[in-house]
């Protein structure tokens, strides 16, 4: 089999909650590399980890997880690796402690408030507490990357050092195209074919695509015609059919998630809602948020 490297994003939602000091949200004010130091040594210095595998939690991540097993039908040996903006690039078998830290740049665990400052974030986190970069991942065999665009962008020196390098690599996802490296942008129109939420999109069309190289190529000509044949065929305009939900529906709703994702902004709950095919007013949804959790 051929050796295959899937990159992919972590998550929101984690198996324990975070201590106070591994908030993103704690770090004092300073320069990116004051920050990024500060929260290696947190990092490094925490009490009780588990395997990345472990951690994270939500559809997102069984998909990804789930990509192991497709590869390996596709004739792959694959290994699993997370792009994480608390923690870098690293094997799902590393550990690590729970934390809350993002690339989004309105959530209050934000590690930036500029795609400039995450990509700076990113290069400071790498050298601290990141396995390896893209560029040492490709020069092992073919690298399939599902990444979302505040990743992408975030990432944007190593994928650019990365297509200097790679045999193969494969973007999913992302923000634009970059010489070197194939890239399928999102479709929400594939959702009714692949199923899932929003959050998973990505994931389940890198899937897809694993499941059209019938050549053992990730990127040949006939891989790319065949999912490119298929999509085509199977992508539809998203209808929004969410179903209505009461006041005590859309409370329980958000103490649930934010018990289970603490630190996730009002705003990222609401999308996270709607991708579940629910339905709920903006202003109403604030209303019930302040009350439920208070102003934040």
């Amino acid at each position: 089999m051929r050796q295959l490297t899937l990159v992919v994003t972590c998550t929101d939602r984690k198996a324990a909650a975070p201590e106070d000091a591994l908030h993103a949200r704690s770090l004092p004010s300073g320069s990116v590399k004051e920050r990024a130091a500060l929260w290696a040594e947190r990092v490094k210095g925490a009490s009780r980890t588990h395997t990345l595998a472990e951690l994270y939690r939500g559809d997102h991540w069984a998909q990804a997880r789930r990509l192991v097993d497709t590869a390996s039908k596709a004739g792959f040996a694959a290994d699993l690796w997370v792009a994480s903006a608390g923690l870098g690039l690293q094997p799902v078998s590393a550990s690590a402690p729970s934390y809350a830290a993002t690339f989004s740049t309105r959530h209050a665990d934000s590690v930036a408030t500029s795609a400039a400052g995450s990509a700076q974030w990113w290069g400071r986190l790498q050298e601290g507490t990141g396995r390896a970069t893209l560029q040492e991942l490709g020069k092992n065999g073919p690298v399939l990357m599902v990444l979302s665009e505040v990743y992408a962008k975030a990432m944007g020196e190593e994928l650019r050092a990365l297509a200097a390098v790679a045999s193969e690599a494969l973007l999913v996802g992302g923000v634009e195209e970059i010489p070197g490296i194939q890239r399928v942008p999102a479709d929400a129109g594939l959702r009714h074919a692949l199923g899932g939420t929003l959050t998973s999109l990505n994931v389940r069309m890198a899937a897809s695509w694993l499941q059209h190289c019938e050549d053992g190529q990730l990127t040949s000509p006939a891989t790319s015609d065949s999912w490119k044949k298929w999509a085509a065929s199977e992508s539809r305009p998203e209808q929004h059919n969410r179903k209505p939900m009461t006041d005590d529906e859309v409370i329980t709703f958000v103490r649930q998630q934010t018990a289970s994702q603490p630190g996730i902004s009002r705003t990222r709950l609401l999308r996270q809602l709607r991708a579940e095919g629910r339905a709920c007013e903006q202003s109403r949804f604030a209303n019930l948020y302040i009350k439920t959790v208070g102003q934040s």
